[in-house]
């Protein structure tokens, strides 16, 4: 029977259901990320249990010593992680009570796993805003090279992926600087939300020990307590608010490595990618394919995945703590890995990529390009209301069409045909160079305001 009842576990369980709880129960294989900041919690927790009398001065001296023996051991590589100790915590705890003996026994007065995990967690993800935030700022530096070394580049602009309008290369690039300044705005505002100190909630009712929890939150870089200790040490906000900006940064990141995509083939030619970000083919020689852009576009999915996991697991659990919430870090440490690496590769792309600058004019003037200049021009010079103004440019664009050419191709008598108030000025606004230095309002693409935005991005870019 009991061979049987192995059977039913499956090959990696053949130990029965002790193996499956352990294996189920474990956390150490992915919460050892949080040693660091589980240490630094529990030097700031014994420093405080330490000037409150509740231990000894002594004791508190042999816990620090232990805690940052045991920190040099998991950075150095030699600290002996045991699955059957669950999780950091109590690895840590395990490890300092071989170091220092009795003392390490008082290192958990006051204090629960579940504030413990709560402030560790919280302390490794605001880390991680801050390490998203100077990865952005890498590739909007990235990008506000090339939107200088291009400012007056002509280019098409696109709706619907169809030529609209000229643009400039450099005003397109600074789209991307705009979103990515949004970005990081969300993971600031996400870091002071999240910056306050769940330790001392202990297990969910606080503590009837005289801990002094502000002094623990200033140790530890938080603004301050938290105000409800069953909201501390529930709370996975500061972690979904993180999968939220991190989701809507890798949206961006997709999009740009989208139009990467196509503007690297052999059809647009709008971008070289260096050979450092791109790959051969197995079988024809003449591929250069964009991966690296590919791959980002691709790991976003994980991301969005991270953000819809942990908005599951959390939606239906009661306050405060269930162990529904070990499964909140895998997926958060996941996201984190990757959107640093798409924002890494995403930057040494960028930078290194070089623009086609002819294949982008080129581009401008095709598709009728400048037919809205031609509408604003006849409705600024000859009175023509704008409906108006707008057939007479869709006539234009036909007899262009059928002639197989574009509208600063047609003769001035052939737009008398259609209207004969048009005057030889007309093709003043027609060429590319001329539509996308009209465009002067604030925030247009004419070469004037681009080097202008682009001189405010480098000043508050440093």
């Amino acid at each position: 029977m009991t061979d049987h009842a192995n059977t039913m576990w499956g090959g990696r369980f053949a130990a029965g259901p002790d193996a499956i709880m352990e294996a189920i129960n474990a956390s150490i294989g992915f919460d050892r990320r949080l040693a660091q900041q589980d240490i630094a919690g529990s030097r700031a927790h014994a420093a405080m249990l330490a000037a409150t009398g509740i231990i000894t001065d002594s004791d508190a001296d042999e816990i620090r010593k232990g805690l940052l023996t045991v920190l040099s051991e998991i950075e150095g590589g030699t600290f002996p992680f045991s699955a059957a100790l669950e999780d950091i915590h109590m690895n840590v705890e395990a490890r300092l009570k071989e170091i220092v003996g009795e003392a390490a026994g008082r290192l958990h007065t006051a204090r629960s796993r579940n504030d413990q995990v709560a402030v560790d967690f919280r302390l490794w993800v605001r880390d991680q805003c801050d390490a998203a935030d100077a990865a952005l700022a890498a590739v909007q530096k990235a990008l506000l090279g090339q939107a200088e070394a291009g400012a007056d580049w002509v280019m098409p602009g696109f709706t619907h992926l169809q030529v609209a309008q000229p643009v400039t290369w450099g005003h397109h690039m600074l789209a991307y600087v705009e979103m990515l300044g949004r970005d990081r705005s969300r993971f600031a505002d996400a870091r002071k939300r999240m910056n306050l100190s769940p330790l001392g909630a202990a297990a969910l009712a606080g503590t009837s020990f005289p801990i002094d929890r502000e002094m623990t939150a200033a140790a530890l870089g938080f603004d301050g307590p938290m105000a409800n200790s069953l909201d501390a040490v529930s709370d996975r906000d500061f972690a979904l608010e993180f999968l939220s900006a991190a989701s809507i940064c890798a949206m961006h990141l997709s999009r740009l490595a989208e139009e990467l995509v196509i503007w690297s083939s052999a059809q647009f030619r709008f971008v070289k990618m260096s050979d450092k970000w791109s790959t051969g083919s197995s079988i024809m020689p003449q591929k250069r394919n964009p991966d690296a852009a590919e791959l980002i576009r691709a790991k976003i999915g994980r991301i969005f995945g991270a953000n819809v996991a942990l908005m599951t697991v959390m939606k239906g659990l009661p306050l405060t703590y269930s162990k529904d919430m070990q499964e909140d870090k895998e997926q958060v440490f996941d996201a984190a890995d990757n959107l640093m690496l798409a924002l890494a590769a995403m930057a040494g792309m960028v930078a290194d990529m070089s623009a086609n600058r002819d294949a982008l004019r080129a581009a401008a003037a095709t598709g009728f390009s400048t037919a809205t200049d031609l509408a604003d021009w006849l409705v600024r010079e000859l009175g023509l209301p704008f409906r108006e103004a707008h057939h007479v440019t869709g006539s234009l664009v036909a007899m262009a069409e059928d002639a197989g050419c574009d509208l600063p191709d047609l003769t001035l008598a052939q737009m008398h045909s259609v209207h004969e108030g048009i005057r030889q000025d007309v093709f003043d606004v027609l060429g590319v160079e001329n539509s996308v230095a009209s465009r002067t309002s604030v925030g247009g693409t004419s070469p004037v305001r681009v080097r202008e935005a682009i001189a405010q991005w480098q000043k508050q870019l440093g």
